[in-house]
């Protein structure tokens, strides 16, 4: 099932997410937390970081699974998605930092580091609560349109458009990674709770193909029309082609 909040603008729609995960927090202090990185969950995070700067939460128990990571790049490379993830949330929160996970872009067997992070989630739990964002493609973590829906965490080939969106936080082009390990549509289906993140008019048509569209792993997204349990909150403007219908 999938409960649409719309918002006013960018603002507003980070503080209602922000709200949701803190109310997991708070109902389950030992929870685990599915986490994503790019642009749009930065403002969740920043209201999460008030949220512990005030007194509200509490994430000492809390233990946190992220979506994915570039491979090649180290931990100390500030485009990494380690980097990014101690930037603006874990090193300003009392998180212990031994139960935050990213998958290890660092190892060079593919396939020797997508087992570990599978074993990583699957002793955790699972997540109670995994964020998502969504690329224009419809790409959830790095999961990109394909022939099939992959199930565990795998390394894949990112595609030029997902290259181009990102290549703005590299210095170059040439510069941004085209693989990524990245947690698999299964692993992301096993979550409780789904809470999906978007913003702009140019989120418009993905937001309408993947929940309105048909279910295709052309559309990775569309696969959370499957799940039990998913909250998509998104600002006017995301939400302009699908106003009339949520």
């Amino acid at each position: 099932m999938i409960r649409f909040i719309k918002t006013k603008d960018y603002a507003d729609m980070s503080r209602k997410a922000a709200n949701i995960i803190g109310a997991q927090v708070v109902s389950k202090p030992n929870c685990v937390l599915g986490l994503a990185t790019g642009s749009t969950p930065i403002g969740t995070y920043e209201r999460l970081v008030e949220g512990y700067e005030n007194g509200d939460l509490d994430f000492s128990k809390v233990t946190s699974v992220n979506l994915d990571e570039y491979r090649g790049l180290t931990h100390d490379n500030d485009q990494s998605y380690y980097w990014f993830m101690n930037h603006h949330l874990f090193s300003k929160i009392n998180i212990d930092k031994n139960n935050t996970y990213v998958p290890d872009g660092t190892i060079e067997d593919a396939e020797a580091a997508c087992k570990q992070y599978d074993e990583i989630v699957r002793k955790s739990g699972g997540q109670d609560l995994q964020l998502l964002g969504m690329g224009h493609n419809g790409h959830i973590g790095f999961n990109e349109p394909c022939d099939k829906f992959v199930k565990d965490t795998n390394c894949v080939n990112l595609t030029q458009s997902t290259i181009d969106a990102n290549a703005r936080f590299f210095a170059s082009k040439e510069d941004v990674p085209t693989q990524a390990y990245t947690m698999g549509i299964g692993t992301i289906m096993q979550a409780k709770k789904v809470l999906v993140v978007v913003s702009g008019a140019d989120k418009a048509d993905i937001v309408e193909k993947a929940f309105f569209g048909d279910i295709t792993p052309q559309v990775p997204a569309s696969i959370l029309q499957l799940h039990e349990d998913v909250v998509v909150v998104g600002d006017e403007a995301a939400f302009a082609k699908i106003a009339d219908r949520i």
